[in-house]
């Protein structure tokens, strides 16, 4: 129906409104008279509201203008303020994708992380164990860590393929190849590596004076722990033996160990033929690197220091991103390594991790790698030719391990001259 454009019309909810904000003063009456009108007098505000005009044939559309309300500022649109509005679309889309993105990395991390932990902690599970705690009265349990670390000579659970492989020879039974003393200071020290040459002639609980080794032969590794106790003084906090097959395992599941060969060497009874300089060897060349000694002019001193080098350079090369980082070099290892170890009942993981890490320091230069002092190296006894202890200089050396003095230098006659230093 047609309307009557002059006709007034009621104001509709979504009309906008316009507030009439023109500065309003008093003004003078005839009858009083009044103020002149001054420039400190407040405003006047018509709060009345009054629908907003529009053309003929407009219709309201029910939006507001800007400037139209009180609350918003004016002026034109997109101020130096720079738009306040919600963030668009595409802002959105990066934002999710961000936390995508970062939900994903640290489930990966959290993953690496349970990985690396995972699998040492499930091969310790696997390792054997064996009784080394000493029967009867033993050193006082001082500061410090003090291990035991055993290399068995050990054939049992060889093939004869494996013999042959890693010329290990037919005797049975079992000695120790390698006996050392590992110290892991409380005090600030150095870690210390210390070899007791498996030659070294000393008295044995129940059997008299024989080489050290034969302690192992006899007992096992209760009655070798026993004997290191009684002649050192040391408390022995946890023992860790290694069998032949084991430590060339080990060596092939890091993809063989780089070592500085230090003359040519030549042993058809350990089964190598290396020439000198540095080169990297596999398992049964290891095996044979530091259980040679015959052709060493240093004899069981000079193998024991070759020993030590070797276990150092083993634990650098275990260390590196190209085994932690690499799944299947990681775990091959460990299992090896787990497989190959034999641990006293009461040696932890942690006790293990501490001679690990103090077997890499030495490789690193921050640790010491010594030898007993000794004053004789053809000492002969009824058991044959064997090691003797300088006794005064080898018992300042336990005395210092033992009350965990920190050693920042090699104590005197612990570095024969004409070794494989660490």
């Amino acid at each position: 129906m047609p309307t009557d454009r002059g006709a007034p019309r009621r104001p509709h909810p979504d009309d906008a409104y316009v507030v009439d904000t023109r500065r309003r003063v008093p003004r003078p009456t005839a009858t009083t008279g009044g103020p002149e009108p001054d420039a400190d007098d407040g405003y006047v505000v018509d709060t009345r509201t009054r629908p907003r005009p529009w053309s003929a044939g407009s219709a309201p559309t029910g939006t507001r203008v800007r400037g139209d309300d009180p609350g918003d500022p004016g002026g034109p649109p997109g101020d130096a303020g720079g738009p306040t509005g919600p963030p668009t679309g595409m802002s959105r889309e990066r934002r999710r994708r961000l936390r995508r993105t970062l939900v994903v990395v640290g489930l990966v991390l959290l993953a690496a992380i349970g990985w690396l932990v995972w699998v040492p902690m499930n091969a310790w599970n696997a390792v054997a164990r064996v009784d080394n705690i000493p029967d009867g009265t033993r050193p006082v349990d001082t500061s410090g860590y003090n291990y035991l670390l055993v290399g068995s000579d050990s054939r049992e659970g060889l093939t004869q393929a494996q013999r042959k492989a890693l010329a290990t020879g037919s005797a049975e039974g079992k000695r120790t190849d390698t006996i050392m003393l590992v110290h892991v200071s409380e005090s600030g020290g150095k870690p210390v590596m210390v070899s007791l040459p498996r030659d070294s002639f000393v008295p044995i609980p129940g059997h008299g004076s024989n080489k050290i080794n034969a302690a192992y032969a006899f007992g096992g590794a209760k009655l070798l722990t026993t004997t290191v106790e009684n002649v050192t003084g040391i408390h022995i906090d946890g023992y860790v033996e290694i069998g032949l097959g084991g430590f060339a395992s080990v060596v092939d599941s890091l993809g063989g160990v780089d070592i500085c060969v230090p003359r040519n060497m030549k042993d058809p009874k350990a089964g190598i033929d290396l020439k000198k300089g540095c080169q990297t060897l596999n398992g049964p060349n290891a095996l044979g690197y530091v259980r040679s000694r015959y052709e060493d002019p240093m004899g069981d001193i000079g193998r024991a220091a070759r020993q030590r080098q070797f276990l150092g350079a083993l634990m650098k090369k275990a260390a590196t991103p190209s085994t932690v980082l690499v799944p299947w070099r990681y775990k091959s290892f460990s299992d090896s390594a787990a497989l190959g170890l034999v641990v006293g009942d009461q040696t932890g993981l942690m006790d293990a991790v501490r001679v690990l890490q103090a077997m890499r320091a030495v490789s690193n230069g921050q640790g010491l790698s010594l030898s007993v002092p000794t004053s004789d190296l053809s000492y002969r006894t009824y058991a044959g030719l064997a090691i003797k202890w300088d006794t005064e200089r080898a018992r300042a050396l336990f005395a210092a391990l033992k009350n965990d003095e920190p050693l920042t230098e090699p104590p005197a006659g612990t570095v024969p001259d004409g070794v494989v230093k660490g």
